[in-house]
């Protein structure tokens, strides 16, 4: 079948040519912290004048994969919506395979550490915290893990236990629980509306706390308490 025969070709192709750009992909990934960034806070992520990271943002927002609101003189943008983040982080599991390219600097090293050690993907915990929980999770039989995520009964008893309940209708679309590949573990964590959840309440609970200004973070000594007692996880 011709490629103008086929009726998705047309909008898969704009798709990639939007994400085809160094500027516009770094912008994706910095937007993965699940935060929304003023324009010249991206530009000076990326390394492009400011006039230069406008003209990628409005092709973003005109492209559907950012939302922006305006705030005084600010624009802020952010991922649009979940869906975008799982396209993003899975394409840079296939872009980066491994990890990716060893660090050049001593900075470039600490930070791809510490992303490993631990980070948000959009609005979940990610890196070997994110693995440890889904695993502290499987262990003690409040996730399944054989077929695809699914919590099981005692599963969902143990967000309520913790003050986070979950509403299974809460997340429109978005599945209640589903898996998502790591790119730099090479496997899932937990994410959907109960990963959003659970990253939710780290951080209001003072479990986790951001470092720098990456989507590093770091386990507090509370949240090492708490995340050794109810699943095991053991933090360094």
């Amino acid at each position: 079948m011709a490629a103008s025969q086929e009726p998705g070709a047309p909008r898969l192709a704009a798709l990639a040519s939007l994400i085809a750009d160094e500027t516009r992909a770094a912008c994706l990934l910095a937007l993965l912290d699940g935060r929304a960034w003023t324009a010249g806070e991206l530009a000076r992520h990326a390394g492009v004048a400011p006039s230069t990271a406008s003209e990628h943002l409005g092709k973003l927002v005109a492209g559907g994969l950012l939302a922006q609101e305006r705030q005084g003189r600010h624009r802020y943008v952010r991922l649009a919506d979940a869906q975008v983040a799982q396209l993003v982080e899975s394409l840079a599991g296939y872009a980066v395979p491994g990890g990716g390219e060893r660090p050049r600097t001593l900075r470039a090293s600490s930070a791809r550490d510490a992303m490993a050690r631990g980070r948000t993907c959009y609005d979940h915990l990610a890196g070997r915290l994110g693995i440890a929980v889904a695993d502290g999770m499987a262990e003690r039989g409040l996730l399944r893990v054989e077929t695809g995520f699914s919590l099981t009964d005692a599963g969902l008893a143990w967000f309520r236990a913790l003050g986070a309940p979950l509403d299974p209708a809460s997340g429109g679309r978005r599945p209640l629980v589903r898996g998502c590949l790591d790119w730099t573990e090479r496997r899932h964590h937990l994410a959907g509306v109960a990963g959003a959840v659970l990253c939710r309440h780290a951080f209001d609970s003072g479990w986790v706390e951001r470092i720098g200004s990456e989507r590093a973070v770091r386990v507090t000594g509370v949240g090492a308490g708490v995340l050794g007692a109810e699943l095991g996880v053991r933090v360094p």
